[in-house]
């Protein structure tokens, strides 16, 4: 059997290939470097839930001072997004993706040199930049790899149960196993993880490609099955999103709003898990403190999975790719918001952890229909468009942490007991704040729609799949 190879100057158009050949898998591969990205930058970046009470113990930080350390990562990731998302969509993703994961593991450990406000700052925002333009990234490889109709679960899959899953594992790795187990310091635990990330960085730079047609292992018939009668630009040629364009699309601009809502929103949970377990719910062991802290990513990998495969379902269900995903994101949001309020009720860890579980499940049921929907309003500049959501979710972690961090310390309150002064945080604040912010996305998801593509001739096609022999 003949293994005819994709012309890489030609453009996405199969016409001509021996389709009666079996096809190849190089897809797959793409897929586990793509959902493998995803659980790294994840396991990275949720380590600061145990840097940060390391931190405020042994320099003596308020929330405050912890929430701009918050915001020094939030801000760099957002200022970096745009720029990403262009680099990424002139130049294609795989060198561009390989270099950012090998630098974001170099700047990870840099946290556990600094001495000052300043230079912990530094270091967060060094970490923050290098991350920037991975989920752009991720996004192109989703809409140039894979086919139109299995895009949304695959996207489900990468973003949200790999992505999460990496947060709590993160959580278990690094206060489990590493601070519980092994009793290594909170400073050498950042370094074992970065090496973990250095090693992934090699392999992807010698295992992606930008696109099927650039591949030498992907033959005709997958290529047909990955394309379905779209067509992209030919190899080489540059994808520059205009402007005048993306900044008129209403549905771009009510989408930005809920990302901002989106991301902002999720703060407590990339922050405060550690603290709230520790300080509010008074748990003091290591592991138990890692499998707590643990279970709303857990949830929210889980989330992504099924809000992956519903979204696809309802898509060919209803033939309204507008309204399956309007419906997804508005349900997601609005239960998360009804789980969020009655997690507050609970005292037990036990079950607040089950309460936070079942929240971020509905929260991030909705995280593959952002993909989905990125993909849909960019078509080829998706990676662009990507940026531009994922730069209002920045923003978004900007401003929301420094407001839960003064929330946090205006309802601080102190008591002397036995000659000590013992201060017990509050995090109702926040977590009623964060409810908020969950309701006013679901209601922005009923004015966006997806099928009002930036590109009309990049508008989704909902083909059935190609058979191939």
């Amino acid at each position: 059997m003949s293994n005819s190879n994709a012309d890489p100057s030609s453009t996405s158009d199969v016409s001509g290939g021996d389709l009666s050949e079996f096809p190849s898998r190089r897809r797959y591969v793409m897929f586990v470097l793509a959902a493998f990205t995803s659980f790294i930058l994840y396991l990275h970046r949720y380590t600061w839930n145990f840097v940060r009470p390391a931190l405020k113990e042994e320099y003596n930080f308020d929330n405050t001072e912890l929430s701009l350390l918050q915001t020094a990562f939030n801000a760099a990731y957002s200022i970096g997004q745009i720029p990403g998302g262009i680099v990424c969509d002139l130049f294609g993703p795989h060198l561009f993706v390989g270099i950012i994961i090998a630098l974001w593991s170099l700047a990870l450990p840099c946290l556990g040199f600094g001495s000052s406000m300043g230079s912990l700052a530094a270091a967060r925002a060094l970490f923050g930049a290098a991350q920037a333009g991975c989920y752009p990234s991720l996004a192109k490889v989703t809409r140039v790899w894979f086919p139109t109709s299995k895009r949304t679960i695959l996207q489900g899959l990468i973003a949200s149960f790999f992505g999460r899953s990496g947060g709590a594992v993160s959580s278990i790795i690094f206060s489990t196993l590493f601070m519980g187990v092994f009793f290594l310091t909170w400073r050498q635990s950042l370094i074992a993880m970065a090496a973990l990330g250095l090693v992934f960085a090699v392999a992807f730079l010698m295992l992606a490609k930008d696109r099927p047609e650039d591949d030498p292992q992907v033959n005709a018939a997958e290529l047909a099955i990955i394309r379905q009668g779209e067509t992209l630009g030919k190899a080489g040629e540059r994808d520059v999103l205009p402007v005048g364009r993306a900044i008129r699309n209403r549905s771009l601009q009510v989408f930005v709003l809920q990302q901002f809502l989106n991301a902002g929103a999720d703060f407590s949970y990339a922050s405060l898990m550690g603290s709230f377990f520790m300080e509010a719910r008074g748990v003091t062991d290591k592991v138990m403190l890692g499998v707590l802290a643990s279970m709303p990513l857990w949830g929210g990998a889980c989330g992504g999975i099924v809000g992956g495969f519903l979204n696809d379902g309802l898509i060919h269900l209803t033939g309204s790719r507008r309204w399956a995903r309007t419906t997804v994101g508005f349900t997601g949001k609005a239960l998360a918001t009804g789980f969020l309020y009655l997690a507050l009720t609970q005292s037990d860890p036990m079950n607040s952890a089950i309460y936070l579980f079942i929240t971020k499940f509905f929260s991030d049921f909705t995280q593959p229909t952002v993909w989905g929907t990125s993909t849909d309003l960019g078509g080829r500049y998706s990676a662009t468009v990507f940026s531009i959501i994922n730069t209002s979710g920045g923003i978004g972690g900007v401003i929301t942490p420094v407001v839960g961090g003064i929330l946090l310390d205006r309802y601080e309150t102190s008591a002397i007991v036995s000659g000590v002064t013992e201060i017990t945080t509050h995090f109702e604040p926040v977590f009623i704040l964060t409810g908020a912010m969950y309701l006013a996305s679901a209601f922005c998801w009923l004015f966006i729609n997806c099928e009002n593509a930036i590109d009309a001739d990049d508008a989704p096609v909902d083909d059935a799949p190609i058979e191939v022999s």
